[in-house]
C-alpha cells in the first residue's frame, strides 16, 4: 500500500449546510435577521483573539461519522465513538473507538509536534511531523490544526494579512499569504437556521442567537486558489463565559479526484477540565510507533515514508 491507498483525509465538521466544490457556490444558511457587524478588520479580528484568550482546557465525548474513499475507490462509511482532550493553545488528544479498537483512530499535537495514526479493515498509516510555521493544514486526512481552529483556538496573526468583506448575514475575514489566498473566515451576524426549520423554531434560534458573531465556516485555499478543506461549525456551547465551543463540526476534504471525503464529529458531552502533569504527559507526548504498516513524517509539506 502507498501513501495514495492510504490518503483518505478525514474531514469533521457540521451539517450546517450543502457544500458543492465543483464550481457551484457553496450554500450557507440562510438568516433569519442580519446585524451591523464589525466596522473594521481590527475590530472582527478583536473578537477571535478574545475567544482564544477566554479557551479553557476542556475534555469530551461523542460520536464521529467518518466518510472516505478507500484503495478500491468506493465509498466506505465508519461510525464511531470518540473522545477528546483540549489544553489551548496547542495540546489536543482525539482517540476513536473503531471496530472494538478504542484507539482505532488517535490525532494529537503539542507545542512541537503532530500525529495522525489510523487502523482501519483497509489502512494502518501513522503521520507525524514538525508544526510548519505556514498556516495551512498539514497534509492529512485530518490535521490537528483544523481541529483546533474548529474549536475557535487559532492564532489569526497581523492585522496587515488580512481583509473585511461583507456577504448576507456574514463578516467575511480573508488572510493572503505571500500573495495568495489561503483562508476564508465566515462570521455570523445574525441568527441562522435551515431552510425548512419551522417558524417557531427560527424564532427559537433567533432569541438564542442573535449576532453571536461566532464563526459558521472556514475555507481553506490551495496554491491554485481552490477550496480544498472546508469547515463547517453549528450548535455553539458557551463552556465558561466568552468561550463557547461548536459541538457540531464537519471537515469536508476534495480529494486530488475532486471526491469528497469526510468526518463528521457530534460532541454530546463538553466540559472544562483540568489536567495533571501525568495525564498530560499521557495524552500530549507523541506516541512511537507501534504495529503500522507504513509509517510517513511529513517535512516542508512532503510527506516522506520511512522505514520500519
Amino acid at each position: 500500500m502507498d501513501y495514495q491507498k492510504c490518503n483518505i483525509r478525514l474531514f469533521a465538521g457540521f451539517v450546517a449546510a450543502i457544500l458543492i466544490f465543483s464550481g457551484c457556490a457553496a450554500q450557507i444558511q440562510k438568516p433569519v435577521r442580519v446585524c451591523p457587524g464589525k466596522e473594521s478588520i481590527a475590530e472582527s479580528l478583536s473578537s477571535l483573539r478574545l475567544q482564544l484568550e477566554n479557551a479553557v482546557p476542556l475534555k469530551a465525548n461523542g460520536q464521529c461519522l467518518l466518510q472516505y474513499y478507500a484503495e478500491d475507490r468506493k465509498p466506505k462509511k465508519e461510525n464511531f465513538p470518540v473522545k477528546l482532550w483540549v489544553k489551548p493553545p496547542v495540546e489536543i488528544y482525539m482517540q476513536g473507538d473503531v471496530a472494538f479498537d478504542p484507539k482505532g483512530i488517535v490525532l494529537g499535537s503539542n507545542e512541537d509536534e503532530f500525529w495522525l495514526a489510523i487502523k482501519l479493515k483497509e489502512i494502518s498509516c501513522y503521520w507525524w511531523g514538525r508544526w510548519s510555521k505556514e498556516n495551512r493544514p498539514e497534509k492529512l486526512m485530518i490535521s490537528p490544526r483544523l481541529v483546533l481552529e474548529a474549536l475557535g483556538i487559532a492564532a489569526v496573526g497581523d492585522i496587515e494579512s488580512w481583509s473585511l468583506s461583507k456577504e448576507g448575514a456574514f463578516d467575511v475575514l480573508t488572510k493572503q499569504e505571500g500573495g495568495a489566498k489561503t483562508r476564508k473566515i465566515y462570521i455570523n451576524n445574525g441568527s441562522t437556521g435551515s431552510p425548512s426549520d419551522s417558524a417557531s423554531s427560527l424564532q427559537a434560534r433567533a432569541k438564542s442567537r442573535d449576532c453571536d458573531y461566532l464563526v459558521r465556516r472556514v475555507e481553506y485555499f490551495d496554491d491554485d486558489g481552490r477550496a480544498t478543506v472546508v469547515t463547517e461549525l453549528d450548535k455553539y456551547k458557551e463552556l465558561i463565559k466568552g468561550f463557547f465551543v461548536p459541538t457540531f463540526i464537519k471537515i469536508i476534504n476534495r480529494t486530488d479526484s475532486n471526491k469528497k471525503d469526510s468526518v463528521q464529529i457530534t460532541l454530546s458531552s463538553v466540559k472544562p477540565a483540568n489536567f495533571t502533569d501525568k495525564q498530560r504527559k499521557r495524552l500530549f507526548i507523541r506516541p512511537e510507533p507501534q504495529g503500522f504498516k507504513h509509517i510517513y513524517k511529513i517535512v516542508d509539506g512532503n510527506v516522506i515514508e520511512q522505514p520500519q
